[in-house]
């Protein structure tokens, strides 16, 4: 857990340099600065965290239902690369807005609300209670019904509100 809170650290102030730069650089009239910091927003953007969650928990039904060997696998080759990207990209939007909210002092509360930020949670936390998870005949039967459903309700569902 401390490496994830150092690398998402990590990852925010060097985002928020960046975005910092950029809008230094815009400040002063160079365009540069303007297409450095859409960039960054167009990497950051919250509706990426539905596709990554439904790969998470396609993952995560996998590692239900597999022998330990294999679930093992599933784990270090999917399940910890999807984890961390979340993680980073996270850390991205959060260090973008701290570097617009320095800024412009612009009202960056309502992109902190947005309700997608809910899959981070939703891939964190299966993540850190996926041995919890293992363990269990019953809660393992169970879950690979939960991250079935929400795999395909992260696939297909329009999530429109």
């Amino acid at each position: 857990m401390s490496k994830a809170l150092t690398s998402f650290a990590l990852v925010a102030i060097l985002t928020a340099l960046l975005m910092a730069l950029s809008l230094a650089v815009a400040r002063h009239g160079y365009p540069f600065g303007a297409i450095g910091a859409e960039r960054l927003d167009d990497v950051a953007d919250a509706g990426t965290f539905i596709p990554l969650a439904a790969v998470y928990f396609f993952s995560a039904l996998l590692m239900m239902i597999l022998p330990i060997r294999v679930a093992g696998i599933v784990l270090t080759h999917a399940a910890d690369a999807i984890f961390w990207t979340v993680i980073l990209l996270f850390a991205a939007i959060i260090g973008g807005l701290a570097a617009r909210w320095a800024f412009d002092r612009s009202n960056v509360l309502p992109a902190l609300l947005n309700w997608r930020f809910l899959f981070v949670v939703a891939v964190v936390g299966c993540h850190l209670f996926m041995n919890e998870l293992r363990r269990n005949i019953l809660l393992r039967s169970l879950f690979f019904v939960v991250f079935a459903a929400a795999t395909l309700a992260c696939l297909f569902w329009s999530f429109t509100i």
